[in-house]
């Protein structure tokens, strides 16, 4: 019988299973926050209206979903009042921060100060095509059209169809997330990107 050693080396490639019977040890929560904050990411804030008074809360678990149709999502802990606002309103909008907004992210996050968040952080907005607040400070937004809401572990994931968007045009940096710490982009390089990246 002929030897495969492709098939040798395929087969020592595969990781080996666990024995019938054998249990996963649970992830310790602190542990999982600490490894998923090792992942930057940019800061927003999602608002929505409640009985016409603007609502938002620091959100930095927002992606792109496709293009063609325009859909995105925010993931927002069933426990945050925001959500049953959003799914009430069947609209939202994402304000993306810029770097000399630390301290509009730290309000809309819960932080003890003065205005609060009840107050929206006493920032200036303005309503969007949908009614939705845009943040006058935020250096892009879009405003979306709630399309379907997804309910997994502790959160549920606000699936929306982009209705409208703005940006900055003077390129201004964002404020960034990294380690439960801000941070600010000092010096920058960039390069021609190669292959085709998923936006």
């Amino acid at each position: 019988m002929p030897h495969d050693e492709d098939a040798d080396a395929t087969s020592a490639r595969e990781p080996s299973l666990s024995p019938a019977g054998d249990r996963e040890r649970p992830v310790d929560p602190v542990a999982l926050r600490r490894v998923l904050g090792s992942f930057a990411t940019g800061v927003t804030v999602v608002t929505s209206l409640r009985d016409g008074v603007p609502r938002g809360v620091t959100v930095n678990a927002f992606m792109s979903i496709s293009l063609d149709p325009p859909l995105v999502l925010v993931a927002l802990d069933q426990a945050r009042s925001l959500d049953a606002i959003i799914q009430a309103a069947g609209a939202y909008a994402v304000n993306i921060l810029g770097e000399d907004d630390a301290a509009l992210s730290d309000c809309f996050a819960g932080a003890p100060v003065e205005p609060g968040r009840d107050a929206f952080c006493g920032a200036a907005w303005r309503q969007g095509m949908l009614g939705m607040p845009i943040l006058d400070r935020a250096i892009a937004h879009l405003e979306c059209r709630l399309e379907q809401v997804v309910r997994l572990g502790d959160h549920d994931f606000l699936v929306g169809r982009v209705v409208s968007t703005s940006g900055d045009e003077d390129e201004a940096q964002p404020l960034l997330y990294y380690r439960r710490r801000y941070l600010r982009i000092e010096r920058a390089t960039s390069s021609p990107l190669e292959g085709n990246a998923e936006h």
